[in-house]
């Protein structure tokens, strides 16, 4: 099974074609998310979409609060696959439980910057904003903001991400947050 989360605020439903394309390159059926999704109330709100490759199975509604998020623990894994939003995450959550002190992970697959646990990544590098060329999962947030001109692709190294003037987390509910205090 697979899931998108959907960001909800004041009745607003948040960058539904990026979602529904990424449901369709997943399962091959185009779902009108619109008949689906109804925010309940005008809070900030967590939408999820679980589906599989026939129907749209459930949708859940929770209040959503952003992690406040300031230190990164680099986790090597050559072997990870995160291809599509599944709803099994069990790899994902076993690299998280390794970030000890720190409050997020940097997944590095191959020697090159891919997510964090929760969201895309870019880093600022001499003005310019990067999004690693081989995420882990193709982000809707990552895909408009690609779209739009404001990121670039860019192979990241461990080098390249350490001497980041900036970083910032892409995902469907914090859109693109700017951490300018981090450490790794």
């Amino acid at each position: 099974m697979y899931f998108e989360t959907i960001k909800c605020d004041d009745y607003e439903v948040y960058n539904l074609d990026y979602h529904k394309k990424r449901m369709s390159d997943t399962v091959g059926i185009n779902f009108n998310l619109e008949e689906y999704i109804y925010p309940l109330n005008e809070k900030l709100l967590k939408c999820k979409v679980t589906y599989n490759e026939n129907e749209i199975i459930d949708i859940k509604y929770d209040p959503y609060t952003p992690k406040q998020i300031k230190s990164f623990k680099l986790i090597y894994d050559n072997e990870i696959q995160y291809d599509r939003k599944f709803t099994d995450r069990k790899k994902i959550e076993q690299l998280f439980s390794l970030k000890e002190e720190r409050d997020e992970i940097i997944i590095v697959k191959n020697n090159l910057v891919t997510d964090t646990s929760i969201a895309n990544i870019a880093v600022l590098i001499d003005g310019t904003w990067y999004t690693p060329k081989t995420p882990l999962l193709y982000g809707t947030t990552r895909q408009r903001y690609l779209d739009s001109g404001k990121i670039k692709q860019k192979d990241i190294d461990v080098k390249l991400l350490k001497s980041a003037e900036k970083i910032a987390l892409l995902n469907a509910m914090v859109d693109f947050k700017i951490i300018e205090d981090f450490k790794i």
